[in-house]
């Protein structure tokens, strides 16, 4: 995939133990091949984030899991249950990968680029206020 990377977010990612690395690598490279316009910044002093007119989603490795935040004010259709936490949140919905756990690509990736379509049509927030 040819995207721009941000340092950052090679550092970051670098830090993490291998199977993390692995897991935000994954992650990466699946939301850049949504759309070739997605963008990648640290916000938060730290965290990885992956935008194209907002929030994608972004990284957050924890001791046992890598977490990947979706901003989609719960709009996301999620076929394959990949959603593992946030489910009463407004903004967004989490997906946590343990050590060993394969990432199921394709869902992910579409998931991505549903959230990218709300995007273009001007937010998850406008989408759920309507006309």
């Amino acid at each position: 995939m040819d995207y721009t990377a941000d340092p950052r977010v090679d550092a970051y990612i670098n830090a993490l133990p291998e199977w993390q690395q692995e897991v935000c690598r994954q992650v990466r490279e699946l939301v850049h091949a949504a759309d070739p316009e997605v963008t990648e910044t640290i916000k938060r002093t730290r965290q990885p984030y992956f935008e194209l007119r907002g929030n994608i989603c972004a990284l957050l490795a924890a001791k046992d899991h890598v977490n990947v935040f979706l901003y989609d004010g719960g709009l996301t259709p999620d076929p394959e249950h990949l959603i593992t936490g946030g489910l009463g949140n407004k903004t967004g919905r989490t997906v946590a990968f343990y050590e060993g756990e394969a990432i199921n690509a394709p869902a992910l990736l579409e998931m991505f680029r549903s959230i990218i379509a709300d995007n273009r049509a001007g937010g998850w927030r406008r989408l759920q206020k309507g006309p």
